[in-house]
């Protein structure tokens, strides 16, 4: 069968799970995604959105390819549009994204470094490039299924092994130069974390950097170890008490970082805060997702608290992580600033979100 419009198949078929009655949207390349069919009514608070607002971005969206492979001709549509609530109700469906799990919602935002371009007694942190001897190996030509991922690791004896863990990337073997050095590791490591930043150089003058790569081991959170060895209590887990223990546990600091054996390579970057999808990230408005349930390009529509305040609104999936794992789950671009990285470090809410489809008319 011809597929005219990329990831969104024009022939949507409905079906259930055994005896189960889970409703189930089934695309061709979104097989784990199950969709309850919603409406604009059902929305919370979608009667306060600000629709001008929402149209500006799916326009910048727009500039991707994914979104326009999603979106198809709602792209030049919404150019000349003048109504944005008209454009959103009449051209897309809402639909909600089940999961027998509760969702998640977690924040993230763009962290300030002090550094220079030389090292220096003070500046001694190396921002890693990517290794020129990382080998990435896209198996997606042969194994369609696997388009998701991707085999990362280093030729050794004509052999493809695991490239080095977290506790051996600083080695003299690592084939890597560092576009910057910066004063603190535990900065650095929540640097990698957010997945990009800005550095403060001595000069005064600003660095951008943003992700490149990664060394193809898995994420593992560094709270969760605190809990497991009884540092933290679950409850207490935050960015900011993450930070708190390491202070004060100065002897400890490579013990904890080192249980995350992923390591994020950088490069620089001409804008803040850039995500997956190659556009500026927007403060309350990009978000990053689980690509294997939700494609990069997207529009969402989520509901959550955020700072003891019921937050719901349009968003857009220009963002992933490793840490986002999951159907319902999702992590929220805050902004830059002692405000963003407060409200980034305690968020931690349950969450449900719907995505924001073209009706059917709009696939013909």
């Amino acid at each position: 069968m011809k597929i005219t419009c990329g990831l969104i198949i024009a022939l949507i078929i409905v079906t259930f799970l055994g005896c189960s009655k889970e409703p189930k949207i089934i695309y061709k390349e979104l097989v784990k995604t199950s969709l309850v069919k919603s409406s604009f009514n059902e929305l919370p608070q979608w009667r306060e959105e600000n629709y001008d607002d929402v149209l500006m971005n799916f326009i910048n969206s727009c500039k991707t390819k994914k979104t326009r492979k999603i979106y198809t001709s709602l792209c030049q549509v919404a150019l000349s549009t003048k109504n944005a609530k008209y454009f959103l109700q009449d051209n897309f469906t809402p639909y909600r994204i089940y999961s027998k799990k509760e969702g998640l919602l977690t924040g993230y935002y763009e962290p300030q470094l002090q550094g220079s371009l030389s090292k220096t007694k003070k500046y001694k942190y190396p921002v890693y490039m990517t290794p020129k001897d990382l080998v990435i190996v896209d198996l997606s030509s042969i194994y369609p299924e696997l388009k998701n991922y991707r085999l990362r690791g280093k030729i050794r004896e004509n052999r493809l092994v695991p490239y080095a863990k977290r506790s051996q990337n600083f080695s003299n073997t690592m084939q890597s130069d560092a576009i910057c050095y910066v004063d603190s590791k535990m900065d650095l490591f929540f640097l990698e974390i957010q997945g990009s930043g800005r550095v403060i150089l001595e000069n005064g003058s600003i660095l951008y950097i943003g992700y490149d790569n990664q060394n193809g081991h898995k994420y593992r959170a560094i709270g969760r170890y605190l809990v497991e060895i009884g540092a933290l209590e679950l409850k207490s887990v935050s960015l900011q008490s993450i930070r708190a223990w390491l202070d004060t546990n100065p002897s400890r600091v490579d013990e904890v970082l080192n249980y995350n054996d992923s390591v994020v390579y950088f490069k620089q970057i001409k804008q803040t805060a850039t995500g997956s999808l190659g556009l500026r990230l927007t403060p309350n408005r990009s978000i990053a997702v689980d690509r294997r349930y939700i494609p990069l390009g997207s529009i969402l529509y989520l509901s959550a608290i955020i700072d003891a305040k019921e937050f719901q609104k349009v968003v857009f999936a220009q963002d992933t992580g490793g840490a986002i794992r999951g159907r319902v789950r999702a992590d929220i671009f805050l902004g830059s600033g002692s405000q963003a990285k407060e409200s980034a470090g305690k968020l931690k809410s349950a969450l449900k979100l719907w995505i924001l489809l073209p009706k059917e008319k709009s696939n013909e």
